[in-house]
């Protein structure tokens, strides 16, 4: 995996020597991810403790880009949460060096995501069973179309995702300082298999968003083109008034992979920029 950054710096160019170095190990031998080869119970292991941490030296560029698409990495996780797809990886990975410099444990309760600082510590909670993990984000990723967070094995297992591979989740950033003071919270995910009581939506929908525009004439136009090439989907616009902008989906859909196949289909047809969400 190649790496461009925008700005040439003795601290950027140890950052992408790093991801350079984990992208071209020999890990990639292994041609598809998996878990380990006997069953693991992860019921003793335990979620990770947010602890105020300075940035990590590396992974943490003001911009980067893979695969030809540029990421901004975010200054602060102050106040994110956001919804999306999880996926996890594995073994392929096990034992080789993060974005952040740390080694890679696929039982520990660690993720990566494309732009939150390293470290952040985050909530992860399944959308469907109401499970949630705490777990240390050390690695960017997944550079995959539609794939929020890259989880470890055991905090996918803990979740319940490895499973399908996937899964619809909420992922809400901690604060060390507050988490350490509120002793009912800790208490939440003081046993190693805790099982989140925070409510979640059973029977939330899946939706994949082709265009967002400011104008309403433009997603109509959008709307029209789609509503011609599939004739069996339900495809509407909406318009989100806190960011002013019109919203063209189609949906619900019943699956991740039938979105994915979606997306790749509309792809092929020059509609590149697709977008899972969850409602």
């Amino acid at each position: 995996m190649l790496l461009s950054f925008g700005k040439t710096s003795y601290l950027i160019l140890l950052t992408a020597l790093v991801l350079q170095a984990c992208s071209s190990s020999s890990r990639y031998k292994i041609h598809r991810d998996h878990g380990p080869a006997d069953p693991v119970d992860v019921s003793d292991i335990k979620n990770a403790v947010p602890k105020t941490e300075p940035r990590s030296k590396y992974g943490n560029p003001k911009n980067y880009k893979v695969l030809g698409k540029w990421y901004n990495v975010k200054q602060s996780s102050t106040g994110y949460r956001e919804k999306g797809i999880a996926s996890w990886y594995g073994k392929k990975f096990h034992g080789h060096r993060t974005s952040s410099g740390e080694m890679y444990n696929m039982y520990a309760m660690t993720a990566a995501h494309k732009t939150l600082p390293l470290p952040t510590y985050v909530r992860v909670t399944h959308l469907e069973n109401g499970r949630s993990v705490i777990v240390k984000i050390n690695d960017r990723g997944p550079f995959h179309d539609n794939r929020l967070i890259d989880l470890s094995y055991s905090a996918a297992k803990k979740l319940g995702v490895t499973a399908k591979g996937t899964g619809a989740v909420e992922i809400v950033a901690i604060n060390p300082e507050t988490y350490q003071k509120n002793k009912s919270y800790q208490e939440k995910f003081k046993r190693p298999s805790a099982i989140s009581t925070y409510p979640v939506k059973s029977q939330y929908k899946l939706y994949l968003q082709v265009g967002a525009f400011s104008s309403q004439q433009n997603a109509d136009k959008l709307q029209k083109r789609l509503s011609r090439m599939f004739k069996q989907r339900k495809i509407h616009s909406d318009f989100s008034s806190n960011k002013n902008i019109y919203r063209v989906r189609i949906g619900p859909l019943a699956s991740v992979a039938d979105a994915d196949k979606l997306s790749a289909l509309l792809n092929n047809k020059g509609i590149p920029t697709t977008k899972i969400v969850i409602d």
